[in-house]
């Protein structure tokens, strides 16, 4: 009961409530950061697709948490959630100082991710880890192609997603070493389709 309790929690939070990070947002205090609108909508778009992708994450991680009968998996998944909680202040914030809004279709991606994270969990805990593992590694290789995409001169937001992308990696490092089973090349690419269709639809609504 509790764990349900939990589960139900964070999804009203994430969706409904303002974010709340435990660590300071990443910035770049001596680069004074100066965009033109197209920049600031361009940003926007970007950060509003980041901004999703933390929304799924909570969805998955707290899916994952619940499915899991292992109390030790269950403890890092709820760790892992924690920390991403950061990751979606921080880009709910930076949407904010651009002027822009989150996307109006974030129940839908919730609900998406969090069925997602279920069948994961109920595969077993080694194809839950190696879930997470694929997720963390294709989502680090996409903000490192939002570094490539951002405005040069958005100082802020690049330190966000550099910060996001290394956390992001790790996190996949860290679901390997929890004994992440490798998924077949054909998941995986399932997987970057449907990731495909999110942030294409995320940036615009």
């Amino acid at each position: 009961m509790d764990t349900l309790l939990t589960t139900f929690d964070t999804a009203l939070r994430t969706l409904f409530a303002k974010p709340h990070a435990s660590q300071v947002c990443p910035t770049l205090p001596e680069q004074a950061t100066a965009l033109t609108e197209e920049e600031k909508r361009r940003s926007a778009g970007l950060m509003r697709v980041n901004h999703v992708g933390e929304v799924c994450a909570q969805a998955l991680y707290t899916a994952q948490a619940f499915s899991t009968q292992n109390p030790a998996l269950r403890a890092h998944f709820t760790r892992a959630c924690v920390e991403e909680t950061d990751h979606l202040a921080w880009t709910a914030q930076r949407l904010e100082e651009l002027g822009s809004r989150p996307s109006l279709l974030n129940p839908l991606w919730y609900a998406g991710a969090f069925g997602l994270g279920l069948l994961a969990g109920r595969l077993g805990d080694s194809v839950s880890l190696g879930f997470v593992e694929e997720t963390e590694i294709q989502v680090g290789a996409h903000l490192q192609s939002h570094l490539d995409s951002l405005p040069a001169g958005d100082h802020t937001s690049r330190a966000i997603v550099a910060q996001m992308r290394d956390d992001e990696l790790r996190h996949a490092q860290d679901a390997q070493s929890a004994g992440a089973m490798e998924l077949p090349t054909p998941v995986k690419e399932l997987m970057r389709a449907a990731a495909k269709v999110m942030t294409t639809v995320a940036q615009r609504i």
